[in-house]
């Protein structure tokens, strides 16, 4: 089935139609979206989305590829159309998925991508699979940032994602109330768009006036805990292929502090990695993959680690 960002058939010029399939993986099917390339013969991109997010993530960096490369985007497991996927969670089952993606589809190696903890989980992938990927880039992720002491898994993570943890135990009346609810957060004020609507609408299930997040608050948990400590933050040290890192200039609430800057780099030790980080100016932790410019940025980096001019 082919669909448009925004879940229509409209032929609006930059709204690049996907394809969405069902991959087989450990306990069922993988739910992934698809941009072909024009060429059938081009490098192929796999595009790991953050910890409460879905494929749609990509969308708008979909449109700046412009079809010169595929780009796989799957729901990951415990949200979107992945929502059903029974466990265990957790990051390395996440890159285990995607191994077995790239096995399904025959894609061969591919440029290997992920946003937020998606980064973490592109990291590990590369590492307990080091054959899958032929370039890797990380946005806004997959080096461990500071996090308060001495709070419980929830604490954990809502601390660090915020608002994003609060909406998964929420029901919304409509898809207009969702809408709405994203509309105040600080991260989207100035940057709201179809395809940021479309990203949110993918996210709910169930009927009104009960609609909620398809992400699994119990998905969310182990992989919110697992991306900061243990085989997980030590990825980054393990990559067997060098990898850049765009990191966001602002973060998750649009606040100046970001999950990181040049400081929190140098404190995680990353000059002794194969991690070379490059700062997106004028972006936030979401901007840098659903806004305009950021999206940009990370399509032509795409590009260029998959050898497309």
């Amino acid at each position: 089935m082919t669909h448009t960002p925004d879940g229509t058939r409209s032929d609006e010029p930059g709204f690049p139609p996907y394809e969405e399939l069902r991959v087989p993986v450990a306990g069922g099917e993988l739910a992934v979206l698809r941009w072909p390339a024009a060429d059938p013969a081009a490098p192929v991109v796999l595009a790991l989305h953050g910890i409460t997010a879905n494929g749609l993530t990509w969308a708008r960096v979909a449109h700046h590829l412009a079809g010169r490369v595929t780009l796989l985007a799957p729901d990951l497991r415990g949200r979107g159309g992945s929502g059903t996927l029974p466990g265990p969670y957790g990051i390395a089952a996440h890159a285990d998925d995607m191994a077995a993606l790239v096995r399904a589809l025959d894609t061969g190696p591919v440029v290997l991508t992920g946003h937020s903890m998606g980064a973490f989980a592109a990291a590990l992938t590369a590492v307990r699979h080091p054959a899958l990927p032929s370039a890797l880039l990380l946005v806004d992720g997959g080096v461990r940032f500071p996090v308060p002491a001495g709070l419980d898994p929830d604490e954990l993570v809502a601390a660090v994602i915020g608002p994003a943890m609060r909406r998964l135990s929420m029901t919304f009346p409509d898809r207009p109330a969702y809408r709405e609810f994203w509309q105040r957060h600080p991260a989207f004020a100035e940057a709201w768009s179809p395809w940021v609507d479309a990203y949110i609408q993918r996210d709910l299930v169930g009927d009104e006036p009960a609609l909620r997040s398809s992400c699994r608050l119990d998905a969310v948990r182990v992989d919110g805990t697992g991306q900061l400590g243990g085989e997980v933050a030590d990825a980054v040290r393990r990559l067997p292929l060098p990898a850049a890192l765009l990191w966001a200039e602002r973060g998750l609430m649009d606040e100046p502090q970001g999950l990181y800057d040049a400081q929190r780099l140098a404190a995680a030790g990353v000059d002794g990695t194969p991690l070379r980080p490059l700062l997106v100016p004028g972006t936030n932790h979401y901007t840098i993959v659903v806004g305009d410019a950021g999206a940009r940025v990370v399509a032509e980096h795409l590009l260029t680690a998959a050898g497309v001019s």
